[in-house]
Formats: C-alpha cells, sequence, structure tokens
C-alpha cells in the first residue's frame, strides 16, 4: 500500500466505528496512533524534500533571470555600437535563458502545488491524530473507572462488609433501646413527682382538719 493511499484511508477513517467493530478497542486505537504518527513523519520527510526542490528551482529561476538581464543589456550595448549581429546573438541567447525560465516556472507551480496538498493532508492527518489520541485518553479513563467500580462492588458484597453493616445495626438498636429507657424514666419520675404532690395535699389537709377539730373541743 503506497503512503498516500495510506493516509488517505487514515483521514477517511470513521474511528469510533472501527473501535465499535473492534473487540479489544484499547489495541486498536494504539495501532491507529502508530500508523498515523509513521505516516505523519512520511509526509514530513517528502514535504522537506519537496521544500529543498522548491529553493533550488528558485535558484535557478534567480539565475537564468540574471542571465537574461545580462543578455539585454548586451544587446542594447551592441546596437548602441551598430553591432546588430552581436545584437541578435545576444537576444538569441536571451530568448533560451526565457524558454528554460518559463519552464521552471512550471516547475514551481507543480512543487508548490504538491506542497500545498502536503501540508492540506499533514493538517487533516495531524487532526485525526489529535481525535485518536484523545479516544485513547478516553479509553483509558473508562477502562480504570470499570476497574474501581468493580473493585467496590466486589467490597460491597464481601462478607466483611456485610458484617459491618450488621454490627452498626446492632449498635444502632441499642442505642435506641437506651434512648427509650431514658424517657421512660423520664417519664416514670414526671409521674412519681405528680402524685407525691397531692399527697402532700391531702397530707395537710387531714392535718388542718385534725387541728380544727382539737380547737372545737378545747373550747
Amino acid at each position: 500500500m503506497g503512503m498516500f493511499t495510506r493516509m488517505s484511508d487514515i483521514v477517511q477513517a470513521n474511528i469510533n466505528a472501527i473501535l465499535d467493530k473492534a473487540e479489544d478497542p484499547a489495541k486498536v486505537i494504539k495501532l491507529l496512533i502508530q500508523e498515523m504518527e509513521e505516516t505523519l513523519v512520511e509526509l514530513r520527510s517528502v514535504a522537506a524534500t519537496n521544500l529543498a526542490e522548491k529553493k533550488q528551482v528558485q535558484r535557478q529561476a534567480d539565475k537564468l533571470q540574471q542571465q537574461i538581464n545580462a543578455w539585454q543589456a548586451k544587446a542594447t550595448l551592441a546596437v548602441e555600437k551598430d553591432r546588430e549581429d552581436l545584437a541578435r546573438a545576444a537576444l538569441g541567447e536571451k530568448h533560451l535563458c526565457q524558454q528554460k525560465l518559463s519552464a521552471l516556472t512550471d516547475e514551481q507551480v507543480v512543487v508548490d502545488e504538491s506542497l500545498s496538498k502536503l501540508q492540506a493532508d499533514m493538517g487533516k492527518l495531524q487532526d485525526k491524530l489529535v481525535e485518536a489520541r484523545a479516544k485513547q485518553k478516553s479509553l483509558i479513563v473508562r477502562e480504570r473507572s470499570v476497574a474501581v467500580r468493580m473493585t467496590v462492588k466486589n467490597r460491597v458484597h464481601s462478607v466483611k462488609i456485610d458484617d459491618a453493616i450488621m454490627r452498626f445495626e446492632q449498635y444502632e438498636r441499642r442505642i435506641d433501646d437506651l434512648e427509650s429507657q431514658v424517657d421512660a424514666y423520664d417519664l416514670v419520675n414526671e409521674s412519681q413527682g405528680l402524685h407525691a404532690q397531692f399527697n402532700e395535699l391531702e397530707a395537710e389537709s387531714q392535718i388542718e382538719q385534725e387541728l380544727e377539730a382539737l380547737r372545737k373541743k378545747v373550747a
């Protein structure tokens, strides 16, 4: 599979769909990221080669333009000196340089278009790589969360936790019983105090009656 074909497949791929079909999503996403990183390195290498070629073509174009200017100046000088033969030869060399420059210009266009496409492809691939890495982090977080939840559920259903809950409930019932006893004691004390007051009133009344009877008897 060629690099650009592989890159195109990666860019057009739906990461979620790939992971949904995978038996081991974590392994698949890891391989996808590795594939993207390798393809991105290759694209950068091709882009670097194209940039070097562009600079070389630009240097050749600049050199040809200097030659064109020089031959133009020589043709002008020959005309001024009435040497049309030399002027004609200088213009001929100038035209040859212009043809070469035109070919280089076409080559520059091809190189620039290739670089633009490479930059666009690298941008798309970089976006996919960011998406894949984010998906990988999400899978890791979900995996850890499931592991923690499973551990907690296992502990909740363990015998030790059940025993601890039962002991807590027993302790809670003991506290309720003690509180009930205290409340009952307060009610008894309150009732006994009320009876004592009435008994005291009745005793005083009896004493007053006996005292009155003695007074009448003495009188």
